[in-house]
């Protein structure tokens, strides 16, 4: 069976690629990165997403029997929507590829929670409400695909805050501040989210590719883990494996950082707490798995396997570099 991942060098897809690979699955990844395992170069096509012919070429030349499209620009750091092409025409580009795949299975398309704002209770599942330029750009990810269905049977889904091996920014970054015991409670306030160990969201992924999902009213899936974390507990979950205490710091004296940070971003300074953060910190954000949840029935892993596999990871990978 051959499954072509595009956009495998990243962070899900790393291990995505990885936990195929291992149960003897024919993988190609289509990326103009490198692969984060480099023992992973023999799978590996350096292909931008965004130019039509080449990635037509790839993809038809594989015959894949399945397609995860997971190839975007992620980051929070676009002015315009022009800046994620690789969201917009990338994918009206897989639309347009997929339906020349004869023999395809099935077709799932990453878009992002962050297609609506954190809080934001949906109706449906076009139901939009983006905050950000990235946000908006996945929007129009979702309208590519319904605009131009697949043939064959096919899925949307929308990762939460997904963290474990191999991630990057922004969820490392949690991970590193309560490591250098940085990180620290806002008063008693209690802050839920919907964040997802990859190695449960490998499973959700895996088990909508190879089940069918036909009911179009019933097309859009979030990847994450349920219950929802509670922030705190996850931290002193962490810094408990690591052998000390979170720090607990006044909410008015957070709130004085926060507006001390955003003074200074007015001159270009970073500093490490702004409104923004503080905001984030406060603020609930969950998400809706019951879709989920019907498909991908179970959560292999729990947040103490996820956090006791990220600290080896984090300690292996340190080690090497």
């Amino acid at each position: 069976m051959k499954i072509l991942i595009t956009g495998a060098s990243g962070f899900i897809g790393t291990n995505l690629l990885e936990d195929l690979n291992t149960k003897g699955y024919t993988v190609l990844n289509l990326d103009f990165n490198e692969p984060k395992i480099l023992e992973r170069r023999n799978v590996w096509k350096n292909i931008d997403i965004t130019e039509y012919e080449s990635f037509k070429k790839e993809v038809l030349d594989f015959k894949p029997d399945y397609i995860v499209h997971l190839a975007a620009r992620t980051d929070l750091d676009g002015k315009t929507l022009k800046d994620y092409d690789a969201n917009v025409s990338g994918v009206k580009n897989l639309m347009n590829i997929v339906n020349e795949c004869k023999g395809l299975k099935k077709v799932i398309v990453a878009s992002s929670k962050f297609v609506t704002r954190n809080g934001y209770v949906i109706k449906n599942q076009f139901d939009y409400c983006p905050h950000t330029k990235y946000g908006e750009s996945k929007v129009e990810t979702e309208k590519k695909v319904w605009e131009n269905k697949p043939h064959c049977d096919w899925c949307i889904i929308r990762p939460t805050s997904i963290w474990g091996p191999w991630f990057g920014v922004p969820y490392r970054n949690f991970f590193d501040m309560v490591m250098r015991r940085m990180y620290f409670h806002i008063g008693h306030i209690k802050c839920h989210k919907t964040y997802g160990y990859i190695g449960n969201a490998i499973y959700q992924i895996e088990q909508l590719l190879f089940n069918e999902t036909p009911d179009e009213n019933n097309k859009v899936f979030y990847i994450g883990d349920e219950p929802a974390y509670e922030i705190n507990e996850w931290a002193d979950e962490i810094a408990g494996e690591l052998g000390f205490k979170v720090p607990t710091m006044p909410v008015w004296f957070v709130k004085c950082l926060a507006k001390f940070g955003d003074f200074l971003g007015l001159f270009g300074i970073h500093f490490p707490m702004q409104s923004f953060r503080y905001g984030n910190m406060t603020n609930d954000g969950t998400n809706d798995m019951t879709n989920t949840f019907k498909v991908a029935s179970e959560m292999p892993f729990t947040r103490l396997d996820g956090t006791r596999a990220t600290l080896k990871w984090i300690e292996e990978y340190e080690g090497k570099k």
